[in-house]
């Protein structure tokens, strides 16, 4: 009898939830229903999650998400300018990453994007420093030149010669994640070249991200049991973390036989180019080398390739954009080469006029802008209140709360972009005088470390700027027909299926 009961009860939920999901809400925003709260809407929409972001912020630049009852999922979802520029800038230090946001990215452990106070600003100390490095400049453009000379441009001849299919977001993840582990580790991992060898570490990161993104959407008891139980996403997510731990230890090891066999670095050696962070941290315990070197892998290699990614794909489809760039490049060699023009060169950049030249690419640089404002590499920001505050919006935000800055949904908005919000238009980060726009062009936007956040750092743009030179310049693509181009469910705005093309040598 009592399992009839059950039976019974668990069939008459079942239906509750099923009407809850497919019935329509007259306003287009989620119903708040009894016990289950809005989350039946959030599961009929997980297949568009990063478009039913946008249909809820256009209705309202600040939702209240209640998820089911005692399941702490209430979420504060804002592209509000004005909220935005409060909490991380105005009240910087009364908002923190929190517990909640910990416990979903604990893969981070205590990397910099993982923790606040004093932790977080001994890492940007000691970030700054690396970066700040008279050395560093030099030895960024050098890795990323040989990376395209011995990389990049072998593998589109290859491609070209014998009419292959590439993937141009694998082969910009290759690219940069080969960069960033020079940089950061000293460490050539070889990703890069005409086979594409298959690269552990990119797929755990690919894992790992994919099952933050589900730990976002569902309760925290539930994927807490699935990760006690070792199934599901987490048993995949288990895997990869081990993936990562055993690759970075293994650089940790090697950077250790290194020193013990040529010793400490002497910045006065006429050959010094420049420490990698790997030797920087050196004096830290292993675990907390594995943390920081982690997080600057994720955000060296992710941001960077996921956004040129999205810029070729929008000058595909914009093909005057891509005539625009490549006339200003052409214009640009011949200034630089008293009015020769040499289309066999493998970018228009010399790696000792890099800052002058690229100056002079103000369409170029204007198209990325765009890029990164219609695709932010990052999703959304999390923040977690440590007392009650009334946001500039009007709204009332609680401990309790986890606020989500949306940050696809922000570069698509009417009320901030204006009618064309969802059009490429390079234009908007062009001065009236011809100059490059370095902050959004609505002032209203500047707050905080948000505008950075969307438009990357200078080591990305570089990056982005030597590979879109070099290939527009030297090739013409064409994606394949019937490709699906959409986003993935992740916390990065990777591409679902990838953008895969065909390159022809120019």
């Amino acid at each position: 009898m009592e399992f009839l009961n059950l039976s019974l009860l668990t069939f008459i939920f079942t239906l509750l939830l099923f009407y809850c999901i497919f019935r329509k809400n007259k306003n287009g925003l989620p119903t708040n229903w009894p016990f289950v709260g809005m989350l039946p809407a959030l599961l009929k929409n997980l297949h568009r999650i990063h478009y039913i972001c946008i249909d809820i912020t256009e209705r309202d630049l600040s939702f209240l998400f209640k998820g089911p009852w005692y399941t702490s999922m209430d979420l504060f979802l804002t592209t509000d300018p004005r909220n935005i520029r409060h909490i991380l800038s105005t009240k910087f230090s009364h908002y923190k990453k929190g517990p909640k946001f910990n416990d979903i990215f604990d893969v981070l452990g205590d990397g910099i994007f993982n923790v606040d106070d004093e932790l977080w600003k001994y890492h940007r100390k000691m970030a700054q420093t690396f970066i700040g490095q008279p050395q560093f400049h030099q030895r960024l453009l050098n890795t990323i030149f040989a990376k395209v000379e011995n990389g990049l441009i072998p593998v589109l001849d290859h491609a070209s010669k014998q009419e292959l299919v590439l993937d141009l977001q694998d082969l910009f993840g290759r690219f940069t994640f080969d960069v960033i582990c020079s940089l950061l580790m000293g460490y050539e991992s070889g990703s890069l070249c005409v086979d594409l060898p298959s690269v552990p570490f990119s797929n755990a990161l690919d894992d790992i991200v994919e099952t933050i993104f589900y730990r976002h959407v569902l309760p925290v008891s539930v994927w807490k049991f699935m990760r006690w139980l070792g199934v599901g996403i987490e048993r995949k997510f288990q895997k990869a973390w081990e993936t990562i731990d055993k690759f970075i230890y293994n650089c940790i090891a090697k950077k250790d036989e290194e020193m013990k066999r040529f010793g400490s670095i002497n910045p006065n050696d006429q050959h010094y180019t420049g420490v990698d962070l790997l030797t920087l941290y050196r004096d830290e315990e292993d675990k907390f080398l594995r943390d920081t070197i982690f997080g600057f892998v994720v955000a060296g290699r992710d941001s960077t390739s996921i956004s040129i990614s999205w810029f070729f794909y929008l000058i595909s489809k914009n093909p005057e954009i891509q005539t625009k760039i490549r006339q200003e490049l052409i214009s640009t060699i011949k200034t630089n080469d008293n009015g020769n023009c040499n289309m066999n060169k493998l970018s228009v950049f010399t790696r000792n006029n890099f800052k002058e030249t690229s100056e002079k690419l103000v369409y170029l640089h204007g198209a990325l802008c765009e890029a990164l404002r219609l695709y932010p590499p990052v999703v959304f920001q999390s923040k977690h209140p440590t007392k009650t505050d009334i946001l500039p919006s009007g709204h009332k935000v609680e401990p309790h709360m986890q606020i989500i800055f949306n940050l696809y949904a922000m570069g698509r908005i009417k009320a901030i972009w204006g009618d064309d919000c969802c059009e490429f238009k390079p234009e908007r980060w062009i001065t009236p005088q011809g100059k490059t726009r370095h902050e959004p062009p609505n002032k209203f936007l500047a707050f905080g470390d948000g505008p950075k956040i969307c438009l990357g750092k200078d080591m990305a743009f570089i990056q982005m700027k030597v590979m879109a030179a070099s290939i527009i310049l030297n090739y013409e693509f064409q994606p394949l027909e019937g490709q699906s181009i959409v986003p993935k469910n992740s916390v990065l705005l990777k591409m679902k299926n990838g953008f895969k093309v065909k390159m022809f040598k120019i």
